[in-house]
């Protein structure tokens, strides 16, 4: 894959499953703890099914590994920087990949590594996508935080419903039943940041 490059869905699930494998956890186990069939989560590791939003973040959290692992091979911890660091990255454009998940959205890790403690990615959901399937919740440890850059979405809490649009941002602990949505006609981009 050259760098930049978005990984294929084959390329996926080559990474969920070894994520499993390198975790002892068998392919029954973990279809078994997601809800889902041994077939569909083989078809998934294949990459002849892509996982929704919710199916990502369910198979990371069973496997105690940070989203960013499935972008691609774990990169080395970075030294936490010493209070008082000058230290500058950038990252430039077409530098990390995103990933295509279910329904067409795209999700973008905004470092090229990783920060220990926080997850940021860039999201890109089309119109009429959500972040599950047949309308599933998830709940994961942590806590949430949504800022939506253009177009409209609709955060379910719960019980709750909370349309966003540019601008507007949202906070809320991950153990909350939840799914996003776009219910417009253009597609909304957003900035999520994960605190484990």
């Amino acid at each position: 894959m050259l760098p930049g490059a978005p990984p294929d869905d084959e390329e996926l699930g080559a990474r969920i499953r070894a994520l499993r494998i390198e975790r002892g956890m068998s392919l029954r186990a973990l279809a078994g703890e997601l809800g889902v069939s041994p077939s569909a989560l083989s078809q998934m590791e294949r990459g002849k099914m892509r996982p929704s939003v919710t199916r990502l973040f369910q198979i990371v959290s069973i496997l105690e590994v940070p989203l960013a692992a499935a972008f691609g091979e774990a990169a080395p911890e970075p030294e936490e920087p010493a209070a008082g660091s000058d230290e500058v990255v950038v990252t430039r454009a077409g530098e990390v990949p995103a990933i295509s998940l279910g329904h067409g959205v795209e999700y973008r890790r905004l470092t090229a590594t990783p920060i220990p403690g926080v997850e940021i990615y860039e999201s890109t959901y089309p119109p009429g996508s959500t972040s599950s399937q047949d309308g599933e919740y998830l709940r994961h440890n942590g806590h949430e935080l949504g800022s939506v850059l253009s177009g409209t979405l609709t955060v379910d809490l719960g019980f709750d419903h909370y349309e966003l649009g540019p601008g507007d941002s949202i906070r809320f602990p991950s153990t909350t039943p939840h799914r996003v949505r776009n219910a417009g006609d253009i597609p909304a981009v957003a900035v999520w940041v994960n605190l484990p």
